[in-house]
């Protein structure tokens, strides 16, 4: 009887002190805090569509952290999150507090109290998963030899609202080190060029860190890539529309020169600094297509070498008199080269497009027209450096 009236005493007296609270009642007794009490994780476990600016934390208000293990789980592929704990050891934070977009993350914790007693916390949760996305396509190709002049150019498949954001986001780099700078022409692209042309031999690197990057409301990044590209030899091509020449020049030293035909007086060639974009060995030109009605539609126009996105090329031509090149300009705007129909490596042409690379230059001079507009394919050699930096979102 004593015993029971002791053991009832005990009961008495600790819910004298607790109010009937539990928590006093579980000291006594000897049982742990729940360990969602003890360890907390935010965001909360089971929580869903978690933005990309919510702040990953894992803390104990009393005794320390042992150990945190944080699991990212994304496209299949399970990635570990590192991170870093407080001097005081209290507090969990990840290296990078953005999370990932479209994601599920599993933490698991164990802290240790003042009384070397263990409790751990296992939570997960999921985050936002955007319905609009955006890629950015890259010229030039990944692993590829350009010449010289090439402009790094991104075309975004959506327009960018956060410019800062993504320029932010994009790293391009050289080896050996140059500075290089971006400019933005709209809202859906962005290029990158050095001050000069680039020196050959030249290592170029592309990092795209887009994915989860907000570019516009509601509308992220998809990408997480590297591309790469090397510089070979030096090739400047100067064309001179009213004497009806091409001198070309290698490393600096004069290689040939070309007798061409450029734009007649009703269409002239756009004046300025082009790259070649991209080397076709036969293509088809239909003057609908630049503007110009149904004045012509040749379907195998031999060694095309693209100059402009509004249709300008340096091309083969097989259908003009021989007599035209060196002295008259006829076309509707190209740079024309002496060819046969479908093409020999015999011809000037044919001799040009064996000796050339996608980003070697090709400056018109002496036409009478305007300058090409830096926007219009690869022309951002036609700006001055001032200008050109002055494109940039960051400053």
């Amino acid at each position: 009887m004593a015993a029971v009236l002791a053991w009832a005493g005990l009961l008495a007296g600790a819910t004298g002190c607790t109010a009937g609270g539990p928590e006093s009642l579980g000291r006594v007794f000897g049982k742990p805090p729940a360990p969602e009490d003890v360890v907390r994780v935010a965001p909360a476990d089971g929580s869903k569509d978690v933005r990309p600016g919510t702040r990953l934390r894992v803390r104990v208000a009393g005794g320390r952290l042992e150990s945190v293990k944080v699991v990212k789980a994304q496209d299949a592929q399970d990635t570990p999150v590192p991170g870093r704990l407080s001097r005081d050891g209290r507090t969990w934070r990840p290296d990078d507090d953005r999370l990932a977009l479209a994601a599920k993350y599993t933490v698991d914790a164990v802290a240790v109290d003042e009384d070397g007693h263990r409790a751990a916390r296992h939570t997960t949760f999921t985050t936002y998963v955007p319905a609009e996305r955006f890629i950015g396509y890259v010229t030039p190709e990944n692993r590829s030899v350009v010449g010289t002049g090439m402009i790094v150019s991104l075309s975004f498949s959506r327009p960018v609202a956060d410019r800062a954001a993504v320029e932010r986001a994009v790293r391009v780099t050289a080896d050996p080190p140059v500075e290089i700078r971006p400019h933005w022409f709209g809202k859906d692209r962005l290029d990158f060029r050095p001050r000069a042309y680039w020196r050959p031999g030249t290592r170029v690197t592309v990092d795209l860190r887009l994915r989860d990057v907000q570019g516009a409301p509601g509308v992220y990044g998809l990408q997480y890539k590297t591309f790469s590209f090397t510089v070979g030899r030096s090739q400047v091509s100067l064309v001179d529309a009213a004497a009806h020449t091409m001198e070309v020049r290698r490393d600096g030293e004069l290689l040939a020169t070309v007798p061409v035909t450029a734009g007649a007086p009703k269409s002239t060639t756009y004046n300025g600094k082009m790259v070649v974009m991209e080397m076709l060995e036969v293509t088809r030109m239909n003057s609908r297509t630049v503007g110009f009605g149904g004045e012509y539609d040749i379907p195998d126009v031999p060694h095309a070498m693209r100059l402009t996105d509004s249709g300008t090329f340096l091309h083969g031509n097989y259908w003009s008199a021989p007599t035209t090149f060196g002295r008259t300009n006829v076309s509707h705007g190209c740079v024309g080269l002496k060819d046969v129909k479908g093409g020999s490596s015999g011809t000037p042409a044919g001799w040009f497009f064996d000796r050339s690379l996608v980003g070697d230059v090709v400056e018109v001079v002496n036409s009478d027209d305007r300058t090409v507009s830096p926007s219009n394919g690869l022309g951002g050699w036609n700006m001055s450096w001032a200008d050109w930096t002055a494109g940039s979102a960051l400053g």
